[in-house]
């Protein structure tokens, strides 16, 4: 799992908010109360979705009071709890040990010293065989993750320019895949497990190419091995991967027959279609051509520039707007992150929102969390 579903508070509502971090709390104590303190480090947001869709298909949400963390400023709270929780601390646990071993063996940063080496292969395997005890308890076999992990190296040797990117991916896929499915087994849901098994593979799909697009420029400077560089895949084209990626996910879980989608709709649809917005912003294609810089303005024009924009409303608001200073094309604070999803424009109006149907809706999420309602779109 790579971190890649980071929810913007502004686009869930108070009880969406609540229940995510149920989930988040609930991960983190399955891994401390099965496998001690330490395992807790591997505890990531991605890792929650499979506790969200298991909660997402059963009758009821298992929950218990946890006591107060430094994390919630000492304050108590309800914390998923039961076999989600456990699925996905399987699943955080031996991904994050392959992982650990894999810089342990390149030598990467800390891990090219010899005795940071030796603690860090140590740990992964403990981590491992921790990760497949939970796993076992729950009958779901974690061979698939490590079979997985280890296939990726063997791929990445055969892979050359003009391959698809989508070869290197495949491991991935089907690790996301299988944990996906199992939460059905879960839930006792066997009916959902094929969709599942398919928003889980596009899933892994997007995490993949996202983790690439991340790490292309560092890659390309220290000669690191990227599936981007190593087939010569343009941003463009990852992008439209990404996309028809998210889409297929999209309608993967409209196959799913759930007892209570909202948060794991909001998770793997409107928060991976604002994942792929981020990052793809964020990493600007370093083979585009650059703008000329403009010249730049002094300090008292820029701040005069700059309070009429923000009284205005521009720097809050608008898609782009100048920089005061510099001029360079800058993104409105209330739209970064995306978090102004649209979401709401497409479809809001029809569930009986009063925001909505006063026309008070501008497009914001802002009107939907009055209501709590299902986006389903």
């Amino acid at each position: 799992m790579f971190g890649i579903i980071r929810p913007c508070r502004n686009r869930l509502s108070k009880q969406l908010r609540e229940a995510w971090l149920a989930h988040l709390c609930g991960l983190c104590h399955a891994l401390r109360d099965e496998h001690g303190q330490l395992a807790r480090v591997v505890t990531n947001y991605d890792g929650l979705v499979i506790s969200v869709l298991v909660e997402a298909q059963s009758e009821r949400a298992s929950r218990r009071t946890a006591g107060p963390c430094p994390l919630r400023a000492m304050m108590p709270a309800k914390i998923s709890i039961g076999s989600g929780a456990q699925l996905a601390a399987a699943v955080s646990l031996v991904l994050a040990s392959a992982k650990i071993r894999d810089h342990a063996e390149d030598g990467d940063g800390a891990f090219a010293n010899a005795r940071f080496a030796g603690v860090g292969r140590r740990v992964a395997t403990r981590w491992a065989r921790q990760g497949a005890s939970t796993g076992d308890s729950i009958g779901f076999d974690t061979t698939v993750l490590t079979e997985a992990v280890l296939r990726q190296g063997d791929l990445e040797r055969g892979i050359g320019v003009g391959d698809s990117p989508l070869l290197a991916t495949e491991p991935t896929e089907t690790a996301t895949a299988a944990a996906f499915s199992h939460t059905a087994v879960l839930a006792d849901r066997p009916g959902n497990a094929d969709a599942l098994a398919e928003a889980g593979r596009l899933f892994g799909r997007v995490a993949h190419l996202l983790d690439a697009v991340e790490d292309l420029a560092a890659d390309r400077a220290s000669g690191a091995w990227n599936p981007l560089l190593a087939t010569g895949t343009s941003f463009e084209e990852a992008r439209r991967l990404c996309d028809d990626a998210v889409l297929g996910v999209r309608l993967a879980l409209k196959e799913v027959d759930f007892t209570d989608q909202r948060l794991a709709h909001a998770l793997l649809v409107h928060e991976l279609e604002a994942a792929v917005d981020r990052v793809f912003a964020q990493h600007a294609d370093p083979t585009a051509p650059q703008a000329p810089d403009l010249p730049r303005r002094n300090w008292f024009v820029g701040c005069g520039i700059a309070s009429f924009l923000f009284c205005t409303g521009q720097m809050c608001c608008r898609k782009e707007y100048n920089d005061p200073w510099d001029r360079k094309k800058k993104e409105g604070f209330c739209r970064r992150d995306n978090c102004c999803n649209e979401c709401c424009g497409d479809c809001c109006g029809e569930c009986g929102c009063r925001a909505c149907e006063g026309g008070l809706n501008c497009g914001c999420r802002a009107c939907c969390r009055s209501c709590d309602c299902d986006c389903s779109c």
